[in-house]
């Protein structure tokens, strides 16, 4: 029952990245640092629908 959900940067709000979460195990939204390739640099990607 995983869902495919889009990580977006905290900085210059662009969707880098797409992911499967579990929604019955996690219940609050994903975050990770990951590498930006329009910042050029590592950012905190949130989860996005």
């Amino acid at each position: 029952m995983a869902d495919t959900v889009g990580l977006q940067c905290t900085e210059c709000k662009r969707r880098n990245y797409v992911t499967t979460v579990n929604k019955k195990k996690q219940q609050k939204k994903l975050e990770k640092n990951k590498f930006c390739k329009w910042c050029g640099k590592r950012t905190l990607h949130k989860e996005t629908k």
